[in-house]
């Protein structure tokens, strides 16, 4: 089934990045080269979600579902971009300080048996330096933005052992990759921990982009209201989640009419929801 398109999503990665140490492709002959044997460079290697593993998404922006990625689904995509293809940023490049510089050049991008996996030799810069302490003591977490090509939903599936609440269940069949590396904040559980809710990366790309791209973020709204219409979501109020069965609130396109008030929700949740939205009281 094919998947709305211009969608770009954030997941996060099976396990925190790690680095290794890459030895020089050196012949050692004489004391010279015995030093240039020595000198080693930083590799960060990144596993990402767990194939065939259900954990639950639950956004403002997305909906709440079960979601899992099938064993496959990065073939095309590493086929056709190859490993050099793919951004290796920092916090999506969306840190204030390092911005979008590239930390790397991957070299590996491949599927393995549990999970797609990169290694990327670190460029020898300052901004790297300052990260390595950090991914060297596990104090990040790591992500990636995609977008979904082919995708398969059951939107009743009933109560199961994997998905107590009877969400609706997406399985990814085929992505396209643009970018991946260390985030302070990971959008996913570590797959190996097992099912449970957390905030979606999405939730924190539309923040970052509200505050740069005030007309992305208006069309990304109507593509997003039209997602949770298609396979019939809801999204979670600013009490907690909402049943997949609660009306959606009929809150105006930016720019628009005013806000109107929506029942059951607090002036507080009114407030939050017009501020996701960028609509000016």
């Amino acid at each position: 089934m094919a998947a709305i398109r211009g969608l770009k999503l954030i997941r996060g990665a099976a396990m925190a990045p790690t680095l290794t140490k890459a030895r020089a492709d050196v012949d050692v002959v004489d004391a010279d080269d015995t030093a240039a044997a020595d000198d080693t460079g930083d590799v960060m290697t990144v596993e990402f979600s767990r194939f065939d593993t259900w954990y639950e998404i639950d956004s403002w922006w997305e909906g709440r579902f079960l979601e899992k990625t099938a064993r496959g689904a990065f073939k095309r995509t590493i086929k056709a971009q190859g490993p050099a293809g793919i951004k290796v940023l920092f916090n999506h490049g969306r840190d204030m300080q390092i911005d979008q510089k590239a930390l790397g050049v991957a070299t590996v991008l491949e599927e393995r048996e549990s999970s797609p996996y990169m290694e990327v030799p670190l460029l020898d810069t300052s901004y790297n330096r300052d990260l390595i302490p950090g991914l060297r003591a596990g104090a990040y977490g790591s992500s990636f933005m995609f977008e979904v090509v082919r995708e398969d939903w059951n939107h009743d599936p009933g109560v199961s052992d994997h998905n107590p609440d009877g969400l609706p269940e997406r399985t990814i069949k085929e992505v396209r990759l643009f970018e991946a590396g260390p985030v302070t904040w990971p959008a996913n559980p570590d797959a190996t921990a097992g099912l449970r809710a957390t905030r979606s990366g999405v939730d924190w790309l539309m923040d970052s982009l509200r505050e740069r791209d005030q007309d992305q973020v208006e069309e990304l709204t109507r593509s997003f209201a039209a997602f949770r219409a298609m396979h019939g979501l809801s999204t979670p109020s600013e009490e907690g989640p909402a049943s997949r069965h609660r009306p959606d609130p009929m809150t105006p396109a930016p720019g628009s009419e005013p806000a109107r008030h929506v029942d059951g929700l607090s002036a507080a949740a009114r407030r939050r929801r017009m501020t996701l939205l960028g609509v000016k009281r």
